[in-house]
Protein backbone atom coordinates (compact mmCIF):
# COMPACT_ATOMS: atom_id res chain seq x y z
CA UNK A 1 0.00 0.00 0.00
CA UNK A 2 2.85 2.42 0.81
CA UNK A 3 6.19 2.81 -0.92
CA UNK A 4 8.91 5.46 -0.48
CA UNK A 5 12.55 6.80 -0.58
CA UNK A 6 14.59 7.14 2.36
CA UNK A 7 17.40 9.25 2.54
CA UNK A 8 19.32 6.46 4.04
CA UNK A 9 18.90 4.47 7.60
CA UNK A 10 20.37 4.49 10.71
CA UNK A 11 20.70 1.63 12.76
CA UNK A 12 21.54 3.05 16.36
CA UNK A 13 22.72 0.46 19.23
CA UNK A 14 22.22 2.11 21.98
CA UNK A 15 19.56 5.40 23.38
CA UNK A 16 22.45 7.95 23.69
CA UNK A 17 23.49 7.01 19.33
CA UNK A 18 19.76 7.21 19.12
CA UNK A 19 18.93 10.66 21.23
CA UNK A 20 22.92 12.22 19.33
CA UNK A 21 20.43 11.16 15.79
CA UNK A 22 17.74 13.09 16.39
CA UNK A 23 19.74 16.21 17.47
CA UNK A 24 21.64 15.74 14.48
CA UNK A 25 18.47 15.29 12.03
CA UNK A 26 16.61 18.63 14.15
CA UNK A 27 19.59 20.54 13.61
CA UNK A 28 19.53 19.68 9.79
CA UNK A 29 15.61 19.56 9.52
CA UNK A 30 15.73 16.18 8.60
CA UNK A 31 12.03 14.05 9.28
CA UNK A 32 12.72 10.93 11.32
CA UNK A 33 10.57 7.54 10.33
CA UNK A 34 11.35 5.28 13.53
CA UNK A 35 10.87 1.60 11.84
CA UNK A 36 10.44 -1.56 14.11
CA UNK A 37 10.08 -5.00 12.82
CA UNK A 38 8.89 -3.84 9.07
CA UNK A 39 6.04 -6.44 9.23
CA UNK A 40 4.60 -3.99 6.86
CA UNK A 41 1.35 -3.60 9.00
CA UNK A 42 1.65 0.08 10.32
CA UNK A 43 1.82 2.45 7.47
CA UNK A 44 3.52 5.02 9.43
CA UNK A 45 6.79 2.94 9.26
CA UNK A 46 7.54 4.14 4.87
CA UNK A 47 8.63 7.36 4.65
CA UNK A 48 7.45 9.30 1.55
CA UNK A 49 9.07 9.76 -1.46
CA UNK A 50 11.17 13.02 -0.60
CA UNK A 51 14.34 11.32 -0.05
CA UNK A 52 14.70 13.64 2.88
CA UNK A 53 13.24 11.03 5.38
CA UNK A 54 15.28 9.39 7.78
CA UNK A 55 14.43 5.87 8.61
CA UNK A 56 15.96 5.05 12.20
CA UNK A 57 15.83 0.91 12.65
CA UNK A 58 16.00 -0.70 16.40
CA UNK A 59 16.88 -3.61 15.64
CA UNK A 60 20.37 -3.82 17.12
CA UNK A 61 19.09 -2.56 20.07
CA UNK A 62 17.90 -5.89 21.88
CA UNK A 63 18.62 -6.02 25.07
CA UNK A 64 17.15 -7.26 27.84
CA UNK A 65 17.86 -4.60 30.69
CA UNK A 66 16.15 -6.24 33.99
CA UNK A 67 14.02 -8.37 34.99
CA UNK A 68 11.85 -8.43 38.83
CA UNK A 69 10.08 -11.60 38.81
CA UNK A 70 8.82 -10.74 42.30
CA UNK A 71 7.51 -7.24 40.99
CA UNK A 72 6.75 -8.81 37.85
CA UNK A 73 7.97 -6.73 35.68
CA UNK A 74 10.80 -6.89 32.78
CA UNK A 75 12.89 -4.13 31.19
CA UNK A 76 14.08 -3.96 27.45
CA UNK A 77 15.17 -2.02 24.47
CA UNK A 78 12.42 -1.27 21.84
CA UNK A 79 14.37 -3.15 19.60
CA UNK A 80 13.89 -6.79 21.03
CA UNK A 81 11.37 -8.88 19.22
CA UNK A 82 8.05 -10.13 21.26
CA UNK A 83 9.28 -13.51 21.28
CA UNK A 84 12.54 -12.43 22.73
CA UNK A 85 10.36 -10.97 25.69
CA UNK A 86 8.14 -13.65 25.85
CA UNK A 87 10.88 -15.95 26.08
CA UNK A 88 12.81 -13.97 28.82
CA UNK A 89 10.12 -13.79 30.88
CA UNK A 90 9.05 -17.65 30.39
CA UNK A 91 12.85 -17.94 31.61
CA UNK A 92 12.02 -16.35 35.28
CA UNK A 93 7.88 -18.42 35.03
CA UNK A 94 6.51 -15.45 34.51
CA UNK A 95 3.96 -14.65 31.34
CA UNK A 96 4.17 -11.90 29.10
CA UNK A 97 0.84 -12.10 27.50
CA UNK A 98 0.92 -9.73 23.94
CA UNK A 99 0.55 -12.53 21.47
CA UNK A 100 0.34 -11.67 17.42
CA UNK A 101 1.32 -13.99 14.59
CA UNK A 102 4.18 -11.97 13.99
CA UNK A 103 5.79 -12.77 17.33
CA UNK A 104 9.08 -13.49 16.10
CA UNK A 105 9.64 -10.57 13.91
CA UNK A 106 7.84 -7.62 15.47
CA UNK A 107 9.04 -5.48 18.21
CA UNK A 108 8.26 -3.47 21.45
CA UNK A 109 8.70 -0.25 20.48
CA UNK A 110 6.40 -1.50 17.10
CA UNK A 111 3.97 -3.12 18.95
CA UNK A 112 3.92 0.35 21.56
CA UNK A 113 3.92 3.19 18.92
CA UNK A 114 0.94 0.52 17.77
CA UNK A 115 -1.01 0.08 21.04
CA UNK A 116 -1.11 -3.81 20.21
CA UNK A 117 -3.93 -5.79 21.46
CA UNK A 118 -2.86 -9.52 20.53
CA UNK A 119 -4.90 -12.58 21.00
CA UNK A 120 -5.28 -12.21 24.51
CA UNK A 121 -6.57 -8.68 24.90
CA UNK A 122 -9.62 -10.04 26.64
CA UNK A 123 -7.96 -11.20 29.99
CA UNK A 124 -5.03 -8.81 29.91
CA UNK A 125 -5.51 -5.66 27.47
CA UNK A 126 -3.36 -3.71 24.93
CA UNK A 127 -0.47 -2.57 25.44
CA UNK A 128 -1.45 0.38 27.05
CA UNK A 129 -2.71 -1.33 30.28
CA UNK A 130 0.57 -3.89 29.69
CA UNK A 131 3.11 -1.02 30.44
CA UNK A 132 4.56 0.47 33.46
CA UNK A 133 7.40 2.47 31.83
CA UNK A 134 8.92 3.89 28.77
CA UNK A 135 11.72 5.73 28.11
CA UNK A 136 11.64 8.00 25.01
CA UNK A 137 13.65 10.28 23.09
CA UNK A 138 12.23 13.62 22.34
CA UNK A 139 12.40 15.09 19.13
CA UNK A 140 14.99 17.75 20.29
CA UNK A 141 16.85 14.79 20.92
CA UNK A 142 15.79 14.94 24.65
CA UNK A 143 16.34 11.93 26.32
CA UNK A 144 12.75 11.13 28.53
CA UNK A 145 13.34 8.06 31.43
CA UNK A 146 10.43 7.21 33.09
CA UNK A 147 11.02 3.31 33.31
CA UNK A 148 9.67 3.20 36.39
CA UNK A 149 8.12 -0.54 37.41
CA UNK A 150 5.94 0.98 40.44
CA UNK A 151 2.63 -0.14 40.20
CA UNK A 152 1.10 2.04 42.20
CA UNK A 153 1.70 5.14 40.81
CA UNK A 154 -0.46 7.97 41.79
CA UNK A 155 1.23 10.96 40.91
CA UNK A 156 0.81 13.61 38.59
CA UNK A 157 -0.30 12.97 35.03
CA UNK A 158 0.57 9.84 33.19
CA UNK A 159 2.76 11.16 30.61
CA UNK A 160 3.76 7.54 29.03
CA UNK A 161 0.28 7.16 27.53
CA UNK A 162 0.81 10.44 25.18
CA UNK A 163 3.69 7.56 23.14
CA UNK A 164 1.70 4.66 23.34
CA UNK A 165 -0.32 4.25 20.18
CA UNK A 166 1.19 7.94 18.30
CA UNK A 167 3.00 5.60 15.99
CA UNK A 168 6.34 7.86 16.49
CA UNK A 169 4.51 11.33 16.04
CA UNK A 170 5.58 12.66 19.61
CA UNK A 171 8.84 10.77 20.15
CA UNK A 172 11.03 7.69 19.58
CA UNK A 173 10.43 4.73 22.03
CA UNK A 174 14.00 3.38 23.14
CA UNK A 175 12.54 0.99 26.09
CA UNK A 176 10.07 0.31 28.25
CA UNK A 177 9.19 -1.09 31.47
CA UNK A 178 6.52 -4.11 31.02
CA UNK A 179 4.14 -5.93 33.34
CA UNK A 180 4.67 -9.50 33.59
CA UNK A 181 1.76 -12.29 34.87
CA UNK A 182 1.78 -15.87 36.55
CA UNK A 183 2.40 -18.40 34.08
CA UNK A 184 -0.93 -20.40 33.54
CA UNK A 185 -0.85 -24.26 33.84
CA UNK A 186 -4.02 -24.90 32.54
CA UNK A 187 -4.94 -24.22 29.30
CA UNK A 188 -8.68 -25.70 27.37
CA UNK A 189 -9.35 -24.53 23.92
CA UNK A 190 -12.09 -24.68 21.25
CA UNK A 191 -13.15 -24.00 18.15
CA UNK A 192 -17.06 -23.77 17.83
CA UNK A 193 -19.80 -23.20 15.22
CA UNK A 194 -22.35 -20.57 15.04
CA UNK A 195 -24.84 -18.90 13.05
CA UNK A 196 -24.02 -15.02 13.35
CA UNK A 197 -22.46 -12.48 14.79
CA UNK A 198 -25.33 -12.36 17.28
CA UNK A 199 -24.79 -15.60 18.76
CA UNK A 200 -21.14 -14.84 18.32
CA UNK A 201 -21.32 -11.85 21.20
CA UNK A 202 -24.02 -13.94 23.03
CA UNK A 203 -21.64 -16.46 23.14
CA UNK A 204 -19.06 -14.44 24.43
CA UNK A 205 -21.33 -12.72 27.67
CA UNK A 206 -22.51 -16.20 28.18
CA UNK A 207 -18.45 -17.31 28.80
CA UNK A 208 -17.71 -14.07 30.49
CA UNK A 209 -20.51 -14.87 32.79
CA UNK A 210 -19.29 -18.53 33.99
CA UNK A 211 -15.06 -18.51 33.08
CA UNK A 212 -14.40 -14.47 34.30
CA UNK A 213 -10.75 -13.47 33.29
CA UNK A 214 -9.97 -17.18 32.44
CA UNK A 215 -11.35 -16.18 29.13
CA UNK A 216 -8.44 -14.92 27.19
CA UNK A 217 -8.91 -15.40 23.97
CA UNK A 218 -12.01 -15.29 21.75
CA UNK A 219 -11.47 -15.02 17.97
CA UNK A 220 -14.47 -14.79 15.21
CA UNK A 221 -13.20 -16.17 12.40
CA UNK A 222 -15.36 -15.88 9.27
CA UNK A 223 -17.01 -18.34 6.44
CA UNK A 224 -14.73 -16.80 3.76
CA UNK A 225 -11.69 -16.94 6.13
CA UNK A 226 -12.32 -20.50 6.43
CA UNK A 227 -12.20 -21.17 2.58
CA UNK A 228 -9.34 -19.07 2.14
CA UNK A 229 -7.23 -21.32 4.59
CA UNK A 230 -8.73 -24.81 3.54
CA UNK A 231 -8.20 -23.78 -0.14
CA UNK A 232 -4.68 -23.04 0.55
CA UNK A 233 -4.26 -26.00 3.25
CA UNK A 234 -6.32 -28.24 2.54
CA UNK A 235 -7.52 -30.55 5.66
CA UNK A 236 -6.76 -27.73 8.15
CA UNK A 237 -10.65 -26.65 8.63
CA UNK A 238 -12.27 -29.26 11.12
CA UNK A 239 -15.44 -27.14 10.94
CA UNK A 240 -17.29 -25.05 8.04
CA UNK A 241 -19.78 -22.41 9.39
CA UNK A 242 -20.88 -18.22 9.14
CA UNK A 243 -18.58 -17.74 12.12
CA UNK A 244 -16.04 -20.07 13.59
CA UNK A 245 -14.96 -18.82 17.07
CA UNK A 246 -11.90 -20.28 18.63
CA UNK A 247 -12.13 -19.67 22.48
CA UNK A 248 -9.06 -20.23 24.76
CA UNK A 249 -9.53 -20.11 28.75
CA UNK A 250 -6.23 -20.09 30.87
CA UNK A 251 -5.73 -20.78 34.68
CA UNK A 252 -3.63 -22.28 37.28
CA UNK A 253 -3.90 -25.44 39.11
CA UNK A 254 -4.77 -29.04 37.28
CA UNK A 255 -5.09 -28.63 33.59
CA UNK A 256 -8.24 -31.65 34.21
CA UNK A 257 -10.18 -29.76 36.04
CA UNK A 258 -10.43 -26.51 33.81
CA UNK A 259 -11.07 -29.09 30.94
CA UNK A 260 -13.53 -30.70 32.70
CA UNK A 261 -15.70 -27.32 33.48
CA UNK A 262 -15.34 -25.94 30.00
CA UNK A 263 -16.77 -29.63 29.00
CA UNK A 264 -19.62 -29.53 31.38
CA UNK A 265 -20.27 -25.61 30.25
CA UNK A 266 -20.14 -26.48 26.37
CA UNK A 267 -22.61 -29.40 27.04
CA UNK A 268 -25.29 -27.23 28.52
CA UNK A 269 -24.97 -25.08 25.30
CA UNK A 270 -26.49 -25.97 21.61
CA UNK A 271 -23.98 -25.16 19.32
CA UNK A 272 -24.54 -27.00 16.24
CA UNK A 273 -20.69 -27.88 15.14
CA UNK A 274 -17.49 -27.51 17.33
CA UNK A 275 -14.27 -29.27 18.51
CA UNK A 276 -12.54 -29.12 21.59
CA UNK A 277 -9.08 -29.96 21.65
CA UNK A 278 -7.92 -33.21 23.67
CA UNK A 279 -4.05 -32.43 23.91
CA UNK A 280 -1.51 -30.20 23.42
CA UNK A 281 -0.65 -31.08 20.31
CA UNK A 282 -4.63 -30.50 19.05
CA UNK A 283 -4.35 -27.09 21.23
CA UNK A 284 -1.37 -26.30 18.60
CA UNK A 285 -3.09 -27.51 15.31
CA UNK A 286 -6.07 -25.09 16.56
CA UNK A 287 -3.78 -21.89 16.86
CA UNK A 288 -1.75 -22.90 13.96
CA UNK A 289 -5.00 -22.12 11.90
CA UNK A 290 -5.04 -18.68 13.52
CA UNK A 291 -1.44 -17.78 12.74
CA UNK A 292 -1.84 -18.94 9.39
CA UNK A 293 -4.59 -17.05 7.88
CA UNK A 294 -2.62 -13.70 7.20
CA UNK A 295 -0.43 -16.03 5.10
CA UNK A 296 -3.71 -17.83 3.70
CA UNK A 297 -5.30 -14.10 3.03
CA UNK A 298 -1.95 -12.67 1.18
Amino acid sequence: RYTGQPLAMALPASRDEVSALVRLCAAEGIAIVPQGGNTSTCGAATPDGSGRQLIIGLRRMQRVRHIDAANQSITVDAGCTLAQVQQAAAGVGRLFPLSLASEGSCQIGGNLSTNAGGLAVLRYGTMRELTLGLEVVLPDGTLLDALSALRKDTTGLDVKQLFIGAEGQLGLITGATLKLFALPTAYSTALLAVDCAEDAIATLNALQARFGDRLTTFEMISEPCQRISERHKRGCMPIFAPWALLVELSDGGEPAALQASFEQWLGSQAFHDGVLAQSEAERASLWQLREDISDMQK
